[in-house]
């Protein structure tokens, strides 16, 4: 199916209601940086823009619900539900195309509770432009936007940031970069997201360099 304007602009006003009122690295120039990234590996991946539009509106839609519990909900899984509501109610596709961009959504997450993989080009896609967005310099610029929001220290030793626990004070940026960040590379399900995703961890795994270099 075709996405009209009039339907982007409401899923667009929906999301954005949603993720302004919660403002974080999670926000809504988030959500606007990965349907970009998206749709430009859609593009090359000749895949379906319509469902890759929805589904990266939409994505993070729940993540005010995690952060408001820290980390007890799944923002992918309550997302993917809340997201086949919201398309039904506005009327936006058919059921097979709804559950489609419900899916996208549910996995893309890196640290899936379920244990669920993207399955389609365009779940595929949703993945990696998710992902790339917490790499380079603005997946650095979130990572300490997270920190500084929930209270953690500006740097740690490697010791202390895997010693530390998720929204504690050891929950630097660091930690990000060593339990999640460093590893996206290898997770890339595009070839076109992986070369810019081993560009971009480039410059993080220096810039982490130079960071421990002048604290100690």
């Amino acid at each position: 199916m075709l996405l009209t304007d009039e339907q982007q602009a409401r899923l667009t006003q929906i999301a954005q209601a949603r993720l302004e009122a919660d403002p974080s690295c999670h926000d809504w120039d988030h959500t606007r940086r990965v349907l970009s990234c998206a749709l430009a590996l859609g593009r090359q991946e000749n895949a379906d823009l319509s469902v890759i539009t929805a589904s990266a509106i939409l994505h993070d839609i729940a993540r005010p619900v995690e952060m408001a519990d820290q980390g007890q909900s799944d923002h992918a899984i309550l997302g993917a539900t809340m997201a086949l509501d919201i398309l039904a109610k506005e009327n936006i596709g058919d059921d097979a195309w709804r559950h489609h961009v419900s899916e996208c959504i549910r996995t893309h997450r890196y640290r899936s509770r379920t244990g669920e993989k993207p399955a389609t080009p365009e779940a595929c896609i949703l993945f990696d432009a998710d992902k790339l967005d917490s790499l380079g310099a603005i997946g650095l610029a979130r990572a300490f936007h997270f920190a500084g929001k929930t209270g953690a220290r500006v740097h740690n030793t490697a010791k202390e940031a895997l010693n530390g626990a998720s929204y504690g004070r050891e929950d630097s940026a660091y930690r990000e970069y060593l339990v999640k960040l460093q590893y996206l590379p290898d997770s890339m399900l595009t070839n076109a997201g992986r070369i810019i995703a081993c560009q971009r961890h480039q410059f993080m795994k220096d810039f982490f360099a130079e960071l421990d270099d002048e604290c100690r």
